[in-house]
This record gives C-alpha cells, sequence and structure tokens, in this order.
C-alpha cells in the first residue's frame, strides 16, 4: 500500500515563497510518476506539476517559471517550491502518484496541505 503525506503549507504574503512536500511510503523503491494538484474554494481540482519516471517536468502555464517540482530518492520524497506566490495561487495542493508513465489517472493521493497567499 503506497501513502502520500504532504506538508509545507501555510500562510504568506503575496510574492513569497513556500516549499511543499510530500513523502512515499510503502513501496518506496518504486520511481512513481508523481504530481501536484490543487484546488480553490469553488473551482475544480487543476494540475500544477508533474514529475516522470525519468523525471522529466511538465508544468500548467499560470505556475510556469515560478514553481519547481523535484525529487528526492533516498528521502522517498518529493517537493514542488513555490517562488512570487500570488492570492490566485491559493487553495489545498495535493500529491499524486501513477503507477507507470503509460498510465493516464493518478491513482494514489495525498490529504493535501492549504496554502493561503494574502494580497
Amino acid at each position: 500500500q503506497v501513502q502520500l503525506v504532504e506538508s509545507g503549507g501555510g500562510l504568506v504574503q503575496a510574492g513569497g515563497s513556500l516549499k511543499l512536500s510530500c513523502v512515499v511510503s510503502g513501496r518506496t523503491f518504486v520511481r512513481y510518476p508523481m504530481g501536484w494538484f490543487r484546488q480553490a474554494p469553488g473551482k475544480e481540482r487543476e494540475f500544477v506539476a508533474a514529475l516522470t519516471s525519468r523525471d522529466n517536468t511538465y508544468y500548467a502555464d499560470s505556475v510556469k517559471g515560478r514553481f519547481t517540482i523535484s525529487r528526492d530518492i533516498a528521502k522517498n520524497a518529493m517537493y514542488l517550491q513555490m517562488n512570487s506566490l500570488k492570492a490566485e495561487d491559493t487553495a489545498v495542493y495535493s500529491c499524486a502518484a501513477k503507477r507507470s508513465d503509460y498510465e493516464k489517472e493518478y491513482v494514489y493521493w495525498g490529504q493535501g496541505t492549504q496554502v493561503t497567499v494574502s494580497s
């Protein structure tokens, strides 16, 4: 059973930075394709960033150039460094993992961590 646990959310002023962490437990020897998603109040969940099993990265246009996704295999962790935060980045951020790069669906999800950006 794979479990994902996020941390690092909080309240920050616009223009500030936060770094989210997602620790993977369970089958940790597997280099999962992973991603970050967010959901703001009253809105659909949206894609933020993704990391393939080979560490290729993809970003939503809204965060490109401001957010960086990365992985530390030794710590079984994935990160999302968020810089130049804007009020519209306020949301619950969740990490997710797929079983392989060829699957469309993310099957493992964390519980989410709240990010609030004050303007």
